[in-house]
């Protein structure tokens, strides 16, 4: 039994047909879990869908109308590259409620994993990328409306950037100041927003700069990565981006999108980073959420390896990273912020 559960249904699956997103990876995810004895039928937890109000706490009612009605036009349809049904629409729904399930078990439990979700692509009034609804700024939003948290950060690990996280969550400011330590003769890879007072959450993305998106709205703070950027160049670049974050905002929650296309072999990507180097990155993430006791869930974001199994592989070992960290931190069982009161 693990420490923590994930959120899982059969009715994940997107039914867009022949396409380079695996649409039945989330299955894969939970039979191999299950067969390796990693997680046991217990450790899954089934959502419910997202209702409306909860969709439109993010997404204008016009969109979401459109969305529940079917009056996409074709424009919109191609910009979000996967092909309109009330049926797709039906399975995002319920992959924006696992999200909110997972952030709620989160706060109590200290982790948890939608085994989907990770929709970044989404913007306020339309969808792009194979993203039609931002299930995670969804269940943010919908916390903060229970009272449940005030402030959250997302911590975006895919290797395209999260330009619609970036609007719904912007300063509103086009471009982003150069971070204090980065050294003026050193080309800038990395770049952050002047911070908001105010602000309630506060947005990290790690991701390849010569990629999806074209135009990348400003982040709180934005890893450029240059192309082939490998696992020791890539983790010290997290380390960094983590650390200045969480020195300048202190988050109830953290919503960690764990993408699986930084792998070498993606088809999609031009970073190289190993499946090794993946699971890596995802104890980092973890642990640092841990040592500080800031609840932490996880999306199942990307992955268009040309072997699914690889793809399956690193969602299955970001499982085992957050398992393992655990594990370790055994004997200290801090606190969370929740727990905390």
């Amino acid at each position: 039994m693990l420490p923590f559960k994930l959120i899982y249904s059969d009715k994940y699956y997107l039914p867009i047909g022949e396409h380079v997103f695996r649409a039945d990876k989330f299955r894969m995810i939970q039979e191999r879990l299950l067969a390796q004895g990693v997680a046991d039928e217990s450790d899954f937890l089934a959502p419910s869908p997202a209702t409306e109000a909860d969709v439109m706490l993010v997404h204008s009612p016009h969109y979401v109308n459109k969305l529940m009605e079917g009056n996409l036009t074709v424009r919109e349809e191609l910009q979000m590259e996967i092909p309109y049904s009330p049926q797709v629409v039906d399975a995002f729904m319920l992959h924006t409620g696992g999200s909110i399930l997972a952030a709620e078990h989160a706060l109590g439990d200290g982790i948890c994993m939608n085994v989907g979700g990770g929709f970044h692509h989404a913007f306020p009034d339309h969808g792009e990328g194979f993203c039609m609804i931002n299930d995670f700024a969804v269940a943010i939003r919908v916390l903060q409306k229970r009272g449940l948290i005030r402030r959250a950060m997302t911590v975006d690990c895919d290797v395209h950037q999260g330009n619609g996280t970036a609007v719904i969550f912007g300063s509103g400011k086009p471009h982003s100041a150069p971070l204090p330590s980065s050294a003026p003769e050193v080309p800038l890879l990395r770049q952050e927003a002047a911070q908001v007072p105010d602000k309630d959450v506060f947005t990290i993305s790690l991701h390849q700069e010569n990629n999806y998106p074209f135009v990348k709205p400003a982040s709180s703070i934005d890893v450029n990565l240059p192309d082939g950027c490998g696992d020791d160049e890539y983790l010290a670049w997290l380390d960094n981006a983590l650390s200045s974050g969480l020195r300048r905002f202190d988050p109830d929650l953290i919503c960690y999108v764990a993408g699986a296309d930084p792998y070498c072999q993606d088809q999609l990507g031009g970073l190289n980073l190993s499946i090794e180097g993946l699971k890596q990155r995802d104890e980092l993430v973890f642990r640092a959420a841990r040592t500080l006791g800031i609840p932490i869930m996880s999306t199942f974001a990307g992955g268009y390896a040309s072997r699914a199994e690889d793809t399956v592989t690193i969602h299955c070992n970001t499982v085992l990273a957050a398992a393992e960290i655990c594990h370790a931190a055994f004997r200290e069982v801090p606190k969370t912020k929740a727990q905390n009161g």
